[in-house]
């Protein structure tokens, strides 16, 4: 097969969540561009119909989904509207979640658990109930968005990177349960200039602690994303695939 070959999507389905923007966002349009249907799930129903009509424009089908991805129940009700608009999902991206920095003793219980919900929670009820439809029907593959928050923890975001940790883990204990129909990653992201970085500092956004010395482009997660999501990756699971410029 032509790498264009292992690359192509055609007649797959793709379901992203925080699909409306970021890195979300760039996988949406990636997809699509590659032959996808895609799924656009935030929290925000108009900005994932705007999405879902870029997808559109490309000559995809596609569906927008407001779900609130730390909620089991909005999680059911996404899942359940997804397979009844298509019929199948093939690829899933565990994508929407948070950060907030402050110091470990003012972090209050209701932050921790909607941290917690978001970054794992909800991936997990998400990739579980997807991951066993794939594996009873023809297959698909997983991509959990972590951090490098994760390999390396940083101080002020305890729950944040103790909830990425889990998602890894998570990675590995999926593909062998859902193994071997169904291959589950990790596609662990650095420093994006995402629109979070509007609330960096400028010396932030120009430099970054790694070997590039720099944040990323969010359009430089595509490849990986893509990677990931098609046959070139097919003999790639339960892996923690770093995407941050060489991060220590």
């Amino acid at each position: 097969m032509t790498p264009n070959e292992l690359f192509d999507l055609s007649g797959k389905v793709a379901l992203v969540t925080g699909g409306s923007r970021g890195l979300g966002l760039e996988m949406v349009r990636a997809f699509a561009a590659a032959g996808a249907d895609v799924v656009v799930a935030s929290r925000k129903l108009e900005a994932c119909e705007a999405v879902a009509d870029e997808v559109r424009a490309m000559g995809r089908r596609a569906l927008a989904v407001a779900v609130h991805a730390g909620r089991w129940d909005d999680i059911d009700r996404l899942v359940e509207a997804a397979y009844a608009a298509f019929g199948r999902i093939d690829i899933l991206v565990n994508n929407a979640g948070m950060s907030p920095a402050m110091p470990s003793h003012e972090v209050t219980e209701q932050l921790f658990d909607s941290v917690l919900n978001l970054n794992f929670k909800g991936p997990f009820r998400l990739a579980s109930v997807v991951g066993k439809r794939m594996s009873d029907g023809e297959g698909g593959v997983i991509i959990n968005v972590s951090s490098s928050g994760a390999l390396n923890p940083l101080p002020r975001v305890v729950p944040y990177s103790g909830a990425k940790a889990a998602l890894n883990a998570m990675t590995v204990s999926l593909a062998h349960e859902y193994g071997p129909k169904v291959r589950v990653n990790t596609l662990s992201a650095g420093p994006f200039l995402t629109d979070i970085a509007k609330a960096w500092t400028e010396e932030a956004r120009e430099h970054a602690d790694n070997a590039l010395g720099r944040p990323g482009r969010p359009e430089e997660v595509v490849t990986t994303a893509l990677y990931l999501a098609s046959p070139m990756s097919s003999f790639t699971t339960g892996a923690i695939v770093r995407v941050d410029g060489g991060a220590q």
